[in-house]
């Protein structure tokens, strides 16, 4: 799966909050300044050229709807920043931003919690 650029994730995180969109409901999501109606249009046709975004016809206009999950686009980025800094370990990665961020016991007995959740 690509990578996809900061402009890109943004619009991706539109779309998938909405489940589907047209160009001018993508920009009202967007913060101020608001981009141009071309510029949003051509970002959503690199997201399509990707295999992110598909669409369908609306009158005389475009619907666009992610085809990529959410889930496992984040699964899929988030395990390439802990093979691309954390040498794959998840263990160090995790430690890293428990020191960064100053996590108390109780976050992390939360945490895991909802680990031993999901296991079962």
């Amino acid at each position: 799966m690509k990578q996809l650029t900061k402009a890109e994730e943004q619009f991706m995180q539109v779309l998938w909050g909405l489940e589907e969109a047209s160009v001018k409901e993508i920009i009202a999501q967007l913060p101020n300044p608001k981009p141009a109606y071309n510029t949003v249009s051509t970002i959503i046709r690199i997201l399509e050229t990707k295999k992110f975004v598909s669409h369908r016809p609306k009158g005389r206009g475009y619907v666009y709807f992610p085809i990529v999950d959410k889930d496992v686009y984040s699964n899929q980025t988030l395990h390439k920043v802990m093979d691309g800094y954390f040498d794959g370990s998840f263990k160090s990665m995790v430690s890293f931003f428990v020191k960064k961020n100053d996590m108390d016991i109780s976050e992390l007995e939360t945490i895991l919690k909802e680990i031993n959740k999901k296991k079962k």
